[in-house]
């Protein structure tokens, strides 16, 4: 039993370490957000069709819309919340 959780738990650091999106344990929930954002929009640009379906929804052209999901990709979230010095 405890070499089965040992795996799990260095498979789950293996993953955390080749993939950011996975998170780690000083995550922060905006970062967390972020991430989720990001993947979201790289996948309507990289998925032709779903980016054809937002454009056609907003009555834009694909590449306007391709442009749009681009530019959220930069602050998905908006600004980073303010932190405590402590």
């Amino acid at each position: 039993m405890a070499s089965d959780r040992f795996n799990i738990n260095s498979q789950l650091e293996h993953l955390q370490a080749k993939y950011v999106g996975t998170g780690h344990a000083d995550l922060t929930r905006f970062e967390w957000a972020g991430n989720i954002q990001r993947d979201s929009y790289a996948s309507y640009i990289g998925h032709y069709p779903m980016l054809a379906y937002f454009a056609i929804a907003e009555n834009e052209s694909i590449g306007r819309e391709r442009y749009n999901f681009m530019q959220k990709m930069l602050l998905p979230c908006g600004l980073p919340p303010e932190r405590d010095e402590d």
